[in-house]
């Protein structure tokens, strides 16, 4: 065997036993790490809530969607802190698929009620949902239940279906995706929040926060055939949402993209909120019981340095309802 390439295997190694003892962790102080069958047990009050002090993550286990949005958000410093009056927000749900809310494969229509209700309460001038569908993009709205949630809530939803839609950007320092389309109304809006669902996907592995910015951009057929880990970090470089909450509520475990059956579906219960798209996928890949490591958008962004993927020196904000 090559010496060179002997010393490279050993280095990658050693770096990837490294990054599983500094992601294992949820904060300091000996928790375990996440995890479908330990999740329970990570999550715990806390009666010194001081909302938006140095807060990295906010952890809420145990309530219904609205509810755990409600006390993250609020944990966070309030949507004051994201929003001011006066500024146009984008919502960015995963409602790639034409199936119910019972099926997990797309965002929980709840949780975008009451994320949508919210910024038009601290005065958000329009609030606007969308994403770049898979399936028909009229079906997955409705069917999701999002379309009604966005109204009920006070937003409106917006298309992702016609590539005029999109403008060519592009992206410096990036190793793979030099240039891509993204919607206009992403380019143009001063709030961008990241509503992904957590579930199985099976390209990737798992469908996080850095993945579902793909919702975003019109050409991602092409990132499927060129590197597709590389691709979502790249576009990471690039763009990262202002918020970004992980439905966690009903998770998807199998079948992706979406599933056979209720059967694919475990209810968890958990929501994470953050700011830190590395440091949120990190986490959620330990609560759907997966090495972050061998999910290579996760590894690359963390490479790239994109942001912290040392959980145990963060500040997580854990909430039991």
């Amino acid at each position: 065997m090559n010496i060179t390439k002997t010393k490279d295997m050993n280095k990658e190694q050693i770096n990837r036993r490294n990054f599983i003892k500094k992601t294992s962790l949820l904060s300091v102080g000996g928790y375990v790490a996440l995890s479908m069958s330990g999740v329970s047990t990570v999550f715990g009050n806390n009666p010194q809530l001081i909302p938006g002090a140095g807060i990295d993550i906010v952890a809420v286990k145990g309530g219904q969607p609205g509810a755990m949005f409600k006390k993250a958000i609020e944990a966070w410093g309030g949507m004051k802190s994201v929003v001011k009056p006066g500024q146009t927000v984008v919502v960015k749900p995963n409602i790639g698929w034409n199936v119910t809310p019972d099926r997990a494969a797309n965002t929980n229509p709840e949780l975008i009620r009451e994320i949508v209700k919210e910024c038009v309460r601290v005065g958000a001038k329009e609030v606007y949902v969308m994403d770049h569908t898979a399936d028909v993009w009229t079906k997955c709205y409705k069917n999701s239940g999002i379309e009604q949630a966005c109204k009920d809530g006070g937003g409106k939803m917006v298309p992702g279906n016609n590539e005029r839609d999109f403008k060519t950007v592009t992206i410096p320092g990036a190793k793979r995706l030099k240039r891509t389309k993204v919607h206009d109304l992403i380019l143009s809006s001063d709030v961008i929040i990241n509503v992904p669902v957590l579930k199985h996907h099976a390209s990737t592995k798992i469908s996080l926060g850095m993945k579902n910015m793909m919702g975003v951009v019109w050409d991602r057929q092409w990132w499927h055939k060129n590197d597709l880990h590389q691709c979502i970090a790249d576009f990471t470089t690039y763009m990262v949402a202002d918020l970004t909450i992980v439905d966690a509520y009903a998770v998807m475990k199998r079948n992706d993209p979406m599933g056979v059956s209720v059967e694919d579906v475990v209810i968890q219960k958990a929501l994470l909120l953050g700011k830190d798209p590395v440091s949120l996928d990190v986490a959620s890949a330990r609560m759907f019981g997966k090495d972050p490591s061998e999910v290579g958008y996760i590894r690359l962004a963390t490479e790239m340095k994109i942001g912290n993927a040392d959980l145990a020196s963060l500040n997580i904000q854990k909430i039991k309802l």
